[in-house]
């Protein structure tokens, strides 16, 4: 299984966390993966609903995830933010 290393930037907290996601993995199993650990880690500070996104870090643009992490064409070192 081939994983990619992606950073994760949330702005209420103004932290970034590096996550290693596969790349046949669909992006809405990536980003509950990813709201679930960035909320333990802020020590419930950052508190995801329904209505938190994923979205390129550089431009904002929104990612489908309903597509693959591969699909998305995410690379080693991608720029992603969790809003």
């Amino acid at each position: 299984m081939d994983k990619i290393m992606v950073e994760v930037y949330v702005p209420v907290l103004g932290k970034a966390y590096d996550y290693r996601i596969p790349l046949q993995s669909r992006m809405y199993e990536v980003l509950s993966l990813i709201k679930k650990s960035i909320s333990e880690l802020s020590d419930g500070h950052f508190i995801c609903d329904e209505q938190t996104i994923i979205c390129y870090r550089n431009d904002a643009s929104i990612l489908d995830i309903n597509l693959s992490v591969y699909e998305l064409r995410l690379q080693n070192g991608s720029k992603l933010m969790l809003i």
